[in-house]
């Protein structure tokens, strides 16, 4: 369930990071034994296709005219595809927790991080900003994964 958590923090902060991280470790088949994820998210294009919207958000993050990511329709989202994660990470038998938790910790992280990022930008560069914001994400998502 922790791992189901953790990718709830990081769909907080980006939303499209979750599905790519977990789509990859399908592909790769390094997804835990007996895991809640669809067979279809191990497909070559579903990998890809995710992971070129994950990065697409990572650039567009940069960007002055960036929506802000607690807009109710972008915490839908972000928790949706945290729910989804989630549920891929964890045990079969836990996969409907494990979504709720991902899904309820991405809402409250978008609000957290938002307010964070909108912090640190008092003093840094957007870009700036968003580049640590990125590799405090990666390396999260990438620990949920391989955990």
């Amino acid at each position: 369930m922790i791992r189901s958590i953790l990718m709830g923090i990081v769909a907080g902060a980006r939303s499209m990071t979750p599905l790519a991280m977990v789509a990859n470790a399908a592909r790769k088949g390094e997804l835990p034994a007996d895991n809640g994820a669809p067979r279809f998210l191990a497909h070559p294009l579903v990998s890809l296709g995710t992971t070129a919207l994950a990065v697409y958000e990572l650039v567009g993050d940069k960007q002055k005219s960036a929506p802000d990511r607690i807009i109710p329709p972008a915490v839908v989202i972000r928790s949706l595809n945290a729910a989804f994660a989630g549920m891929a990470l964890a045990p079969r038998r836990h996969r409907f927790a494990a979504a709720a938790a991902a899904g309820a910790t991405a809402a409250i992280a978008s609000y957290v991080t938002f307010s964070a990022r909108m912090r640190s930008m008092r003093d840094h560069s957007q870009a700036s900003t968003g580049f640590v914001e990125d590799a405090i994400v990666l390396s999260a998502a990438t620990a949920a994964v391989r955990a």
